[in-house]
């Protein structure tokens, strides 16, 4: 077998079911297995997946394991020689698999492989390619500095800004969001380190295969869309409390023989620490008084996909008033209020918010060119074919925006 695919799924029954449905198509000429371990959802996951997807591999745990511990669990079951990670809100072209399947087989000292990555709104994620978190470093990030000398190897040393996004590379840092590893090198490592509840574990794991004589490896060949508002908000509670424990972990681990540096890593954690509560605190009391934003939308489909979305768009909240239809290609000459070729004047001429995509007619490669391709105030929202809703993250410290019937 090629490929075993392992999502550790928890509470995002929706996003995973779009996840899914990528997932498949990509994974169509591959041989592969896919394996999703839930963390004792309690949004119906169980019921609402199983039987729309009798080809997938579900393992329902009673308790939270965490991500790392998830992981370690489906690795004792995964049989293929490659092993990808994938988070459950995320949608995958249809060649990335094969494409870093192919990329694998030309660079021997490959031990782990990420992809080039972009959020709901369509914009790059800087956490595609990463260096170790040194102390320099994380002042650097922290002060704001790598945002002013981006391209810096030293200054923004922590997202690699010497490596353009669209150029592969070797990295030390990669995202669990989508990471590729050949089976060996799990082995080698002996998976994730289950002190890592959840955050971090991504880089003490890259650390090791980097410490194991291997090579981390940014792949920009393909993109992939990471909806982060839905599993990492960046201001919650829980957030703030995971991750900065997690780097805790980390400097202990790894900072052993430098006790001076891993002093002043606690000092700066702790530090960040504060000021992460401080923001939660602004943003909850700004929240209470943001209005609700006029949604105003226009669909990328067919005329049949478009009566078909107009009956799902209906039951959306906060309502969204749907301006028209963008016709994809040259030859639809169904009624339309323009077409993709001259979405940016559409776009300022209807004064659109949202655009909608349906994948059936469009492929999930051409809809995450699109979604670079313009932008809109309120992002981008997905109906993947086969799906019983609209799926889209405009905001990587709020919740994903979900319509669906149910």
């Amino acid at each position: 077998m090629q490929l075993s695919v392992i999502i550790i799924n928890y509470n995002v029954k929706f996003f995973l079911e779009h996840c899914l449905l990528s997932l498949l198509k990509a994974a169509k000429e591959i041989d592969c297995e896919i394996l999703v371990v839930d963390n004792a959802s309690t949004d119906g996951s169980k019921e609402y997946l199983t039987d729309k997807f009798p080809q997938v591999h579900f393992y329902w745990l009673s308790s939270n394991l965490g991500f790392g511990k998830a992981n370690n669990y489906a690795f004792q079951k995964a049989k293929a020689d490659y092993i990808l990670l994938l988070n459950p809100d995320t949608i995958i072209a249809e060649d990335s698999l094969m494409l870093c399947l192919e990329y694998f087989k030309t660079n021997g000292n490959c031990g782990a492989l990420g992809v080039r990555m972009i959020d709901g709104n369509g914009s790059f994620l800087k956490e595609s390619k990463r260096g170790f978190p040194t102390l320099a470093r994380s002042f650097f990030r922290f002060s704001g500095l790598c945002n002013v000398f981006p391209h810096s190897k030293k200054i923004s040393g922590y997202y690699c800004g010497h490596l353009p996004q669209n150029k592969s590379g070797r990295v030390e840092v990669l995202s669990g969001a989508f990471l590729m590893l050949q089976k060996k090198t799990i082995e080698a490592i002996n998976g994730f380190d289950e002190n890592f509840f959840m955050y971090g574990d991504d880089i003490d794991l890259s650390y090791r295969i980097h410490n194991a004589g291997m090579e981390n490896h940014y792949f920009a060949g393909t993109t992939i869309v990471h909806f982060k508002g839905e599993s990492t908000q960046r201001f919650s509670k829980s957030y703030v409390k995971h991750f900065y424990n997690a780097m805790h972990i980390y400097v202990n681990k790894h900072y052993q023989q430098n006790k001076t540096s891993r002093a002043f890593m606690h000092v700066f954690i702790t530090a960040s620490q504060c000021l992460a509560g401080f923001k939660l605190s602004i943003k909850k009391f700004l929240s209470k008084r943001e209005p609700i934003k006029n949604l105003n939308a226009a669909i990328v489909s067919t005329q049949p996909e478009f009566n078909q979305m107009l009956q799902l768009i209906k039951f959306a909240l906060p309502p969204v008033t749907v301006c028209g239809r963008i016709a994809n290609t040259r030859n639809d000459t169904g009624a339309n209020i323009g077409s993709w070729k001259n979405i940016n004047t559409v776009v300022a001429q209807k004064k659109i918010t949202l655009i909608a995509f349906c994948e059936g007619s469009n492929t999930f490669k051409n809809i995450i060119t699109q979604m670079q391709e313009t932008k809109v105030k309120q992002g981008f929202l997905i109906y993947s074919a086969g799906s019983n809703s609209m799926v889209g993250s405009n905001n990587k410290n709020s919740n994903g925006r979900i319509i669906t019937r149910f």
